[in-house]
């Protein structure tokens, strides 16, 4: 029997396939009732009605079934809310090695961040510009290099 924490850590986010749901943040938690073994997995949404949240509910019950928890339950909570924070250090260098720029850390209670510039995650210069305030995904916008000329999505910070 695999451990159910790894399990579920390994899942892959159905959106940005670079990068598993434990790096990205949105894995909080991963418990064992120690009278029945029975295992909940809690999850938070990037975003309110992330449209890839019932794949991931239905992967995650996947992994554990395949790690021998095949009766693990997947709860979703809102609170507190995602923030972009949670994205680990090696979700971010995930990310900028796919070509998605990941987003500045926040961490400042009650501060709205404000994307004035994002970095190229291909050749690294500075000089980009917003194409599109949405990407491929709800989370993503659309940005392109002044230098290279190469069109890429960057995570919103939230």
């Amino acid at each position: 029997m695999v451990n159910p924490r790894e399990a579920a850590a390994a899942v892959v986010d159905p959106e940005i396939r670079v990068i598993t749901i434990d790096e990205l943040g949105i894995l909080r938690s991963v418990e064992t009732d120690p009278a029945t073994g029975r295992v909940v997995v809690t999850i938070t949404p990037t975003y309110t009605g992330c449209p890839a949240m019932d794949v991931i509910r239905a992967d995650v019950r996947r992994a554990l079934a395949a790690a021998g928890h095949p009766d693990a339950e997947v709860r979703t909570v809102y609170s507190p809310a995602w923030s972009t924070d949670w994205i680990s250090d090696s979700g971010r260098a995930k990310l900028s090695a796919a070509g998605i720029a990941p987003p500045a850390p926040v961490a400042r209670p009650n501060v709205v961040p404000l994307t004035l510039a994002v970095r190229c995650p291909r050749c690294g210069s500075p000089e980009t510009e917003q194409v599109s305030r949405f990407g491929s995904t709800a989370c993503k916008a659309l940005w392109r290099c002044r230098s290279c000329s190469e069109p890429f999505d960057h995570l919103k910070a939230l």
